[in-house]
């Protein structure tokens, strides 16, 4: 037993020594071909394995289950889905929004109903969520978004604003005005979620065949380090490393994230700064940032970093990278009382961004091919509910999952370099101008909103 990937994140750490395998080989044909051991692929297994068991399953991992953004996330099982405001905003698409809206606040119960019945122990805990106002500004500016989602059609059971003091009692946070607290929003291990997803899907009898890279995809055949796969379909979930592919070069934007996690906290810190129920927690800031409470009482903080040039891509990142150590300094601003404590784990992860900044779900009976993905770091919920719209598709299903707006909103490719690597830094560089000014006034950055949103 061994466990070479503990230093990707704290939740592959924390796993402790992973079993030895022995490796599966390639084989010549399957029915299904799925690209990618992460949430989308192992949830498409799943579904399609659950709903029509003859079909041979052959999931393609380049490392090993979770070894992407699956086991390296910030644990939040957000009942939202980048895009959906956009979709609400659109009065040809305003329907389709609210189903995928609703769809989303069910996909996190489903998570957590799957979990129970598969014995799938991935501290689900179902605490809400709490994004945070820290300048006058932004209290209005929330309690506005809250009354836009009544007229969107959600209820005061789905959000509600919560004065200071109400918010207080959650989550003390530095310079905290108020918070909107949605309760449809689950925590999770994600490398133990990932990871019982494999050994569960295995034991349905899909194959899962790790440390053989994919390296082209054609209609009915896959290309692999390891020699040829022929089958039926072939279905992508490579999100963040899709332009290892040939060809794909362009297709999703690889966009870091970077983590920090500190040692288990005693009970006298966390009576100070709440959440007691496991709840996550943001600000409403341009370089987001995202937090959540361990099962096993750690202060686990995230913020999205950067992007390498040429679509680079990094095996490990450590705790002493300029952005992880960024975001403990983050860390420590809005919990100055966390700085006697050890910051034991910082470490990055990629999320996929594509050009419309929106997941999407796609599939052709005629050529075989499908891919779901591109949920811009909010993927742990979407990607379940993503992949059970693609294997409605696959199997021909007429569902509400068929007809959500996802389906076929497929985005333009991503700028040749330089321009997608200047365009990454300078929108950045800009979002971190227009906080700092924020930060510093109090008053909102009205220069760069028109650039930065």
């Amino acid at each position: 037993m061994n466990n070479e990937f503990g230093d990707l994140s704290l939740w592959f750490d924390s796993l402790g020594e992973l079993p030895d395998r022995i490796p599966d080989e390639l084989p010549t044909d399957t029915d299904v071909a799925i690209i990618g051991a992460g949430f989308t692929g192992l949830w498409t297994a799943y579904y399609l394995k659950r709903l029509d068991p003859t079909r041979d399953i052959t999931v393609i991992e380049a490392h090993t289950p979770g070894y992407g953004a699956s086991g390296r996330n910030g644990g939040w099982c957000m009942g939202e889905a980048a895009g959906i405001d956009a979709y609400l905003s659109n009065p040809l698409t305003r329907e389709g929004g609210r189903v995928l809206q609703q769809q989303m606040f069910d996909t996190v119960n489903e998570i957590g109903r799957v979990c129970q019945a598969e014995n799938v122990d991935c501290h689900y805990a179902k605490g809400g969520w709490l994004q945070v106002a820290r300048y006058p500004f932004q209290v209005e500016s929330l309690r506005s978004w809250v009354a836009e989602k009544y007229r969107q059609g959600c209820s005061a059971e789905d959000y509600r604003w919560l004065e200071p003091r109400a918010a207080g009692t959650r989550l003390s946070y530095a310079g905290g005005l108020g918070a909107v607290y949605g309760r449809n929003c689950a925590v999770v291990q994600p490398a133990r979620l990932v990871r019982g997803l494999a050994d569960t899907v295995r034991k349905l009898g899909v194959r899962v065949i790790e440390n053989t890279p994919a390296v082209e995809l054609q209609s009915r055949k896959i290309v692999t380090t390891k020699g040829t796969l022929r089958c039926r379909d072939v279905l992508r979930a490579t999100e963040g490393y899709t332009s290892t592919l040939k060809r794909h070069k362009r297709t999703l934007l690889p966009l870091y994230s970077m983590i920090v996690a500190t040692e288990p906290l005693p009970d006298t810190v966390w009576q100070e700064i709440g959440l007691k129920e496991r709840e996550v927690f943001d600000d409403p800031r341009r370089l987001v940032i995202y937090g959540q409470r361990t099962l096993d009482n750690r202060m686990v903080l995230g913020g999205r970093a950067s992007y390498e040039f040429a679509s680079g891509i990094r095996r490990s990142i450590g705790p002493d990278d300029r952005h992880v150590q960024a975001v403990k300094q983050i860390l420590l601003d809005i919990f100055p009382q966390l700085s006697n404590y050890q910051i034991t784990h910082g470490w990055g992860g990629l999320m996929g961004v594509p050009r419309h900044w929106r997941p999407s779900v796609q599939y052709d009976r005629n050529s075989g091919m499908g891919w779901a993905g591109g949920y811009v770091g909010e993927g742990v919920a979407a990607a379940n509910l993503a992949a059970r719209t693609l294997v409605d598709l696959v199997l021909g299903r007429d569902t509400l999952r068929t007809r959500l707006p996802w389906v076929d909103d497929i985005p333009r490719r991503w700028e040749p370099e330089p321009l997608r690597w200047l365009g990454s830094k300078s929108l950045r560089w800009m979002s971190y101008r227009a906080d700092a000014a924020e930060a510093r006034t109090g008053q909102p950055a009205r220069a760069w909103h028109w650039i930065t949103g």
